[in-house]
């Protein structure tokens, strides 16, 4: 008996195993599980990650205004799954529906690329104000309030300008269209005060640094997963011990994307890089040598999954360093009908910079840029929800979930993979 089914019937259980999915809750994180949960609230950039011994990360707070006129335009994601609560509100929740059991009540780490509002939020008049702890529930602030941090991890306020110096705050405010300088200010003071009240502590990331960023409960079980420091401030890791050299000098200021954290997670043979809204593309549309993505590419190498730099922004994902990394997936947080470029979209699904296949998935794509882009966008597997990449015990593999960001239950919509992690 010739036991060969034909094409259309492993296609035809191949979608009947996708589609089996639907309606599913995720299963529970297990120890030996790397989860990076990549989260849409239509306001900005969170992701949240369960390490392999259960010790927890969120990378960024994104938290735009909603009383600027862009934040509710067209131009805009809309805030999800509903208005019902605050976007950093949902954050909790989507922390507390995911955490291990024995995690609940705490983030272990969190971390802010760069002070953009997208990324750790943004000080307005109707933010509710906190007057014991002289501030208001905005960004990471908010998530802090609600779900106690130990350790809070940033680029600092001294390099490449001092933050805290009366005089270039009122320089930069000048030119500070979305309130840096005072969600800066709001931002420090809730530091201030939980660092008092509730033992929180502040760091700043250190380049080069092999586990700043640590497994605090059982390390030795995992002796194969660490977490790098590749870049912040401009300073960038060498490739060897924790040495670094600078990219700006003291007083030279590049606004704030270029200085993003940049950090690597390897887990056996599993990679994945995230570096903020660092860029790699010139004002005339030419790769530039010079920029973050050219400086980090060598030492980071190829990895299995990367987010798109500043959302997919058209100065981001150069060729250098799209053929440099080489990631089997690409994630976009996105929030805005800007991203993708429609050239980033061609350099990173280009098989001249490499070959093999590749996967894109995005939290939310946007009806303007639809009709600007089209049937180039087809090239997502997935273009709206929750994309939460769990890697296997030991690294060996990984799969990709979407979940759904309309329901308050987060049911999985669809399963990729699994994947070899190389």
């Amino acid at each position: 008996m010739n036991l060969r089914l034909p094409l259309y019937c492993y296609l035809f259980l191949t979608i009947n195993v996708l589609f089996a999915q639907n309606g599913q809750q995720l299963p529970p994180w297990e120890e030996g599980m790397l989860d990076i949960h990549h989260i849409n609230t239509g306001r900005g950039d969170a992701a949240f990650s369960i390490l392999p011994d259960g010790t927890t990360l969120l990378i960024d707070a994104g938290d735009m205004s909603e009383t600027r006129a862009r934040t509710l335009s067209a131009r805009n994601a809309n805030l999800v799954p509903n208005r019902s609560r605050s976007a950093m509100a949902w954050v909790v929740d989507y922390i507390e529906q995911f955490s291990p059991k024995s995690n609940k009540s705490q983030l272990d780490y969190a971390m802010i690329t760069h002070y953009h509002d997208d990324h750790f939020g943004e000080m307005d008049a109707e933010r509710e104000f906190i007057s014991k702890g002289n501030y208001a529930l905005t960004g990471l602030v908010e998530v802090g309030h609600h779900l106690p941090i130990k350790t809070i991890i940033d680029r600092g306020s001294s390099f490449p300008i001092d933050l805290k110096n009366p005089k270039i705050q009122s320089e930069l405010s000048k030119d500070d269209e979305f309130g840096m300088i005072s969600s800066l200010t709001n931002y420090w003071n809730f530091i201030e005060y939980h660092s008092k009240t509730s033992g929180i502590e502040h760091e700043e990331l250190i380049a080069g640094k092999l586990n700043q960023i640590k497994l605090k409960t059982s390390p030795e079980k995992f002796p194969d997963f660490s977490i790098r420091n590749i870049a912040v401030n401009g300073q960038v890791w060498t490739g060897k011990n924790d040495s670094t050299y600078p990219l700006f000098s003291e007083g030279e200021y590049p606004g704030e994307n270029p200085l993003s954290t940049c950090i690597k997670i390897s887990y056996g043979a599993f990679d994945y890089f995230t570096g903020g809204d660092i860029s790699g593309v010139g004002p005339f549309g030419a790769s530039d040598i010079n920029s973050l993505e050219s400086n980090v590419a060598p030492v980071i190498g190829s990895v299995d999954v990367a987010t798109l730099n500043h959302h997919g922004n058209r100065d981001s994902q150069n060729v250098e360093y799209v053929r440099t990394l080489r990631p089997r997936v690409w994630i976009q947080q996105n929030w805005s009908s800007d991203h993708p470029g429609e050239e980033v979209l061609r350099r990173i699904t280009s098989k001249a910079l490499y070959p093999g296949d590749r996967d894109l998935f995005s939290t939310v794509m946007l009806q303007p840029l639809k009709e600007v882009i089209g049937e180039r966008l087809n090239q997502y597997k997935s273009q709206n929800g929750h994309i939460v990449v769990r890697v296997a015990k030991k690294g060996k593999s990984y799969e990709v979930f979407i979940l759904n960001d309309s329901t308050t239950s987060r049911e999985i919509i669809a399963k990729h993979g699994p994947y070899e992690a190389r």
